[in-house]
């Protein structure tokens, strides 16, 4: 749509250089899809020690790079390499990024947070500068880059090299907002002037987001319920009268999925391929993961696969109660991956001693195990109180893995809710966040599966020919890039 621009994408994360969340995935794979459509794109992250120089064949493009930051320029150096044609940047502080983890030491989070993105922010418009490209779209995502968006606006409104760049703002998970104490807004840089409820200031403290949120051209978030959802509360967690200002310029683009790594006819990480036409393999799938994990080989039971962290997000504390009586009163097994609370990971990772041969549990995360997962199981169940796009349902139906599923957020944008008179629907929702909900949610699938497998037949080849790609979704941020370059031609300083 219209002429091709170049974009910058920054980044906390993105496949394949490191990951956390599906965060990455989304900055992995968006732009390579607008790459594809002929825009120049160029992706910036920090360089974390967990993303080796010789493993992805990184050269030097700024030797030494000065960052102007609120009390004083921090000195930097710059990478460059490629991932699926799009050149990346990565940003080399070693007292910032050269750490094992992300954002935390697997236990509390970094302390220096603040300071280490708000230099990152600060680094990307440095790098524009430095390298000499200049942007028509700077897109940043989530409070670690949120910064750069407002600095865009706060140092460089009136700068000819960015006269015409304007800004894009997604929310992938509004729950985390970048709230930091007081003492770190000197560094940053952001001014005083600027420290005020309906910008920066939260409580005596900052808050990038609600910022942010405040500077952007157009704020996105990462599915049309979901940007409906976070125009009110308890949506928007705190943050909906910011938003509501803002109403016209707040979007939901559905995230798509990267079909080259999420599909079983080419997934080389499962033992046997198969598609809507001949699902013979998802047969020997299915006794790949009973075998994986241990259990009892059965003819007609389903599987049940759940891959989650288990954070209070992800509802499985509302699985806990029940998921004893469903094996009990269910024929049924359940295959799980997970990691997170350690109290849930003692539960879950207790069962299959409860419950040998019909529960399996994986503590951790494992890629095979989840591919494995997705190919060899017959439900997927995934209870999310909120899901600002989710990526797992969407998975689970392109390999005829039928979800059941908590009716919210993107949930709601993918699944088609099934029709016992017509058999029609994708997947099985409820809407009540109780645990008596996903017990009978879970009897209605698993009653299909045996009293109606016509329709259970019909359901998983449907949903399999569904598609999320990453083209339409590039396609939706082509348009969202010409509102927000409009946008940025109305802003008054």
């Amino acid at each position: 749509m219209g002429e091709k621009k170049k974009i910058l994408f920054v980044a906390s994360e993105a496949v394949p250089f490191c990951k956390s969340g599906g965060l990455a995935d989304v900055c992995g794979a968006l732009p390579k899809a607008l790459e594809k459509l002929g825009h120049d794109v160029r992706l910036v992250l920090p360089r974390y020690w967990v993303i080796g120089r010789e493993q992805h064949q990184l050269k030097t493009a700024l030797g030494s790079m000065g960052v102007p930051m609120g009390t004083g320029t921090v000195w930097c150096s710059v990478l460059e390499g490629k991932s699926n044609g799009v050149t990346c940047y990565f940003v080399e502080h070693e007292g910032y990024f050269g750490r094992a983890g992300l954002y935390d030491d697997g236990k509390w989070s970094y302390l220096d947070n603040a300071e280490r993105f708000g230099f990152f922010s600060k680094s990307a418009i440095q790098i524009c500068k430095d390298l000499n490209f200049q942007p028509d779209i700077i897109h940043c995502h989530d409070w670690q880059t949120s910064l750069t968006a407002a600095y865009l606006k706060i140092h460089e409104l009136h700068h000819p090299f960015f006269a015409r760049t304007a800004s894009v703002f997604t929310i992938h998970n509004i729950a985390y907002q970048g709230t930091f104490p007081i003492n770190a807004y000197d560094y940053l840089g952001l001014g005083y002037e600027h420290y005020t409820e309906a910008k920066f200031e939260n409580y005596g403290g900052i808050n990038m987001m609600k910022g942010t949120i405040f500077f952007a051209d157009v704020i996105n978030t990462v599915s049309p319920s979901y940007a409906r959802e976070i125009l009110s509360e308890p949506g928007a967690n705190g943050l909906s009268p910011y938003l509501e200002r803002r109403r016209e310029d707040v979007h939901g683009i559905l995230n798509g999925v990267d079909y080259d790594h999420w599909d079983p006819g080419t997934d080389d990480l499962i033992p046997a391929h198969y598609s809507v036409r001949d699902m013979s393999g998802k047969n020997r799938c299915k006794e790949a993961l009973q075998k994986e994990f241990l259990l009892e080989p059965a003819e007609r039971g389903p599987v049940i696969g759940i891959t989650t962290r288990f954070a209070h997000q992800k509802g499985f504390h509302l699985v806990a109660p029940i998921i004893k009586d469903v094996v009990r009163n269910m024929a049924v097994q359940f295959a799980i991956i997970g990691s997170g609370e350690k109290g849930l990971e003692d539960f879950f990772g207790g069962l299959p001693a409860e419950f040998p041969g019909k529960v399996g549990a994986w503590i951790g995360y494992n890629n095979h195990k989840a591919h494995l997962i997705e190919a060899g199981c017959d439900f997927f169940l995934m209870p999310s109180l909120y899901e600002p796009c989710g990526l797992n349902q969407i998975y689970s139906m392109k390999y005829g893995t039928l979800p059941i599923v908590r009716e919210t957020g993107g949930i709601r944008d993918t699944v088609e809710q099934y029709h016992e008179g017509d058999g029609t629907g994708t997947g099985f929702c409820f809407h009540a966040a109780e645990p008596h909900a996903i017990y009978n949610t879970i009897g209605w699938a698993v009653s299909t599966y045996y009293d109606r497998p016509q329709h259970f037949t019909a359901m998983r080849k449907r949903a399999m020919q569904k598609n999320f790609s990453w083209l339409d979704a590039a396609q939706k941020y082509e348009e969202l890039y010409e509102r927000a370059l409009d946008r940025r031609a109305q802003w008054h300083a």
